[in-house]
């Protein structure tokens, strides 16, 4: 496994993220383990999760599950860096109260402790916040973090999905009162889909924000969905089905399909690779359901992508270019 800091910070990370949303929807318990002790083993560090993750009326399981994983001891806690989420309402159906959600003072506090039981540790290395929050000064925000910080519950604060100009003003508030602000931020980026190119990855860098890039296939768009489609293995709706309606979008796709064929590359493992070149990447997230899936994602890694390859990518998907010049001249 390959390492780097993460943004501006003295923190080491693994250049793959786990991302554990499947684990207790689609992945059980036990599979669940077994997936996270062979990230562990391949050097993957960096976990993430989100308060949410179970969804519906079983939001916090995924949270639980890595708890009752770190409670194996092995040392699996300390070697991990974990980075979990607040911001969605976790009331239970038919019990949604007010200040339950968002990134309130009262919430952030409810909710880490929360957050802390599940996962059965005493520290988030990263606690992210999934969404902005309107409603909720950044001054109010930085004072929650800053005791959480004190009382040692968390040691850094990231971003999720937030634009360029909330990086930017979460940032500036924090150093106006001398604080660390955002060391990181997620945000949708593969080669399908780039605007993040355009404000949010050249804010994280002037600002020293780690990007962890989610959704690096694109719903499975990447993953090799025409292959799989002649071959019967295809889901026949989500996302990459909806996105293949669309016929300039599956041109793309056979082109690129094609261009990696022609290389003797998969193309899952290509998306992952191309995103390990980009400017200000960190590493991209990657969910697997199965250790095959994961055993995938580790290759990538050690992918090499030429420049001709990088060059026919930037053909078939090419980026938005940079701002402001992509949207003014």
């Amino acid at each position: 496994m390959k390492y780097t800091q993460l943004g501006r910070t003295g923190l080491k990370v693994s250049r793959l993220v786990l991302g554990t949303m499947n684990f207790g929807p689609q992945t059980d318990e036990a599979d669940s383990h077994a997936i996270m002790d062979a990230a562990q083993a391949s050097g993957i560090n960096y976990f993430d999760t989100a308060n949410v993750y179970g969804w519906g009326e079983n939001k916090g399981r995924t949270e639980q599950i890595i708890g009752t994983w770190f409670a194996q001891g092995g040392g699996r806690r300390d070697k991990t860096v974990l980075a979990t989420k607040v911001y969605g309402n976790m009331a239970g159906d038919g019990d949604v109260w007010p200040n339950h959600d968002r990134l309130s003072a009262v919430n952030i506090r409810r909710a880490v402790d929360a957050s802390l039981k599940r996962l059965q540790t005493d520290y988030i290395d990263i606690y992210q916040f999934h969404h902005i929050d309107r409603r909720t000064p950044f001054e109010e925000i930085w004072q929650a973090i800053d005791t959480l910080v004190q009382q040692g519950k968390i040691l850094y604060a990231g971003s999720s999905n937030f634009p360029g100009y909330k990086i930017a003003q979460a940032n500036e508030t924090a150093a106006r009162h001398g604080r660390v602000g955002l060391v990181s931020e997620q945000c949708l980026y593969n080669l399908a889909e780039r605007r993040a190119e355009m404000e949010v990855i050249p804010a994280a860098q002037e600002y020293g924000l780690g990007v962890i890039p989610w959704s690096p296939l694109h719903g499975g768009l990447l993953g090799g969905v025409l292959k799989k489609e002649a071959e019967g293995k295809r889901r026949k709706d989500g996302r990459s089905a909806s996105a293949l309606e669309n016929t300039k979008v599956r041109d793309q796709v056979q082109a690129y399909e094609d261009l990696l064929d022609k290389h003797g590359i998969e193309p899952g493992e290509a998306a992952l690779a191309w995103l390990l070149t980009r400017p200000g990447v960190t590493g991209p997230i990657v969910g697997p359901r199965t250790r095959e899936q994961l055993d995938s994602a580790l290759r990538a890694v050690e992918l090499e992508l030429g420049e001709d390859v990088l060059t026919s990518l930037d053909e078939i998907f090419p980026g938005p270019g940079p701002s402001p010049e992509a949207f003014a001249w």
